[in-house]
């Protein structure tokens, strides 16, 4: 998951309750609004996704619209994202939480809740 996408689903599943925080969060998206238009399809999934924060759809598009619109070629929205970030892991459980968001995150595909990965090997047993 990239940073752009991380810190944006991780925002969402941490309160924003201190200032800091929700200033580097509206920062962020201020600044995916004036690089790509209030309309736009990135702005929009993250439109999209505040109001299901928990759809792993939602999630998946916002990660789509953040490739096909090469969000991450933009060095202003990179460390806008990377500052929330750093800020999200002063907060208590913040590095858990998205620790947990990066670990949940397989072959590109957005699992939700507590995924464990349990690969069983099929054949003859010794």
């Amino acid at each position: 998951m990239d940073a752009i996408t991380l810190a944006i689903v991780t925002g969402l599943a941490i309160p924003l309750t201190k200032d800091a925080i929700a200033d580097a969060y509206a920062a962020l998206k201020a600044a995916l609004k004036k690089k790509f238009g209030g309309e736009s399809d990135v702005v929009n999934a993250v439109e999209q996704l505040e109001k299901k924060p928990d759809s792993e759809g939602r999630k998946a598009t916002l990660q789509e619209e953040v490739e096909n619109a090469k969000v991450n070629d933009d060095p202003e929205v990179v460390k806008l994202a990377q500052d929330f970030l750093n800020q999200l892991k002063e907060q208590p459980g913040g590095q858990d939480i998205i620790n947990q968001i990066q670990n949940n995150t397989v072959s590109g595909v957005t699992v939700g809740e507590n995924f464990v990965f349990n690969p069983v090997q099929e054949g003859k047993k010794s």
